[in-house]
């Protein structure tokens, strides 16, 4: 074999590897993203027991079969909180009779304050698909953790307190894993035809 020979298979093999190299750390990096994507989702979400406005024990398990919303919030929330579930009302409304198979959870950040009586009360003004959930600061505090939601008490200056708090609506599947953010910064129409998808 002459040198003018094994020069050029050197340098053809050295583009192979190189290239061979490469896709590998493309196939790499598009496997992590995808297995960090999938980590990411199943990371939020899980189990809980609370108590909703009526006083009944409220658990995951009576979510199975459905897609469910989950918005984070406090009755005493001036405008944030209260817009949100009326833009969630009125995506519930949108669905019709769809919507008796989905569920939209409104979970307290503030149990000193948001008893199931006063979530009955507060949610009146919204749609009746709407479920407020309450329980004791631990378990709220357990479920908050579950779905990486962040929130703080905060004294006012003329006294009480408000919260401050994650202001993410979630989307979970039937079977109760963590699908997406929900986002309400569309028309109604989309937003159900969003959420009618997964039913």
């Amino acid at each position: 074999m002459t040198q003018r020979a094994s020069r050029l298979i050197l340098v053809l093999g050295a583009f192979v590897a190189g290239l061979a190299l490469c896709f590998g750390v493309i196939l790499l990096a598009t496997g992590s993203r995808t297995a960090t994507s999938a980590l990411q989702a199943a990371a939020i979400g899980g189990p809980f027991r609370l108590v909703d406005q009526d006083g009944r024990a409220v658990t995951e398990q009576d979510l199975k079969g459905k897609p469910f919303l989950v918005f984070f919030g406090f009755t005493h929330c001036p405008d944030v909180c209260p817009t949100t579930l009326f833009d969630v009302s009125e995506v519930m409304r949108n669905l019709g009779g769809d919507a008796d198979r989905t569920a939209a959870l409104f979970i307290t950040v503030d149990p000193e304050r948001d008893t199931p009586d006063m979530l009955k009360d507060y949610l009146g003004s919204f749609d009746p698909h709407v479920r407020g959930l309450t329980g004791d600061a631990a378990m709220l505090a357990a479920v908050a953790k579950a779905y990486r939601v962040y929130f703080k008490k905060v004294p006012l200056d003329q006294g009480g307190y408000t919260m401050d708090h994650t202001a993410i609506v979630y989307l979970m599947d039937k079977d109760g894993r963590f699908v997406s953010p929900f986002s309400l910064k569309r028309t109604t129409d989309a937003a159900a035809a969003d959420l009618r998808k997964y039913l």
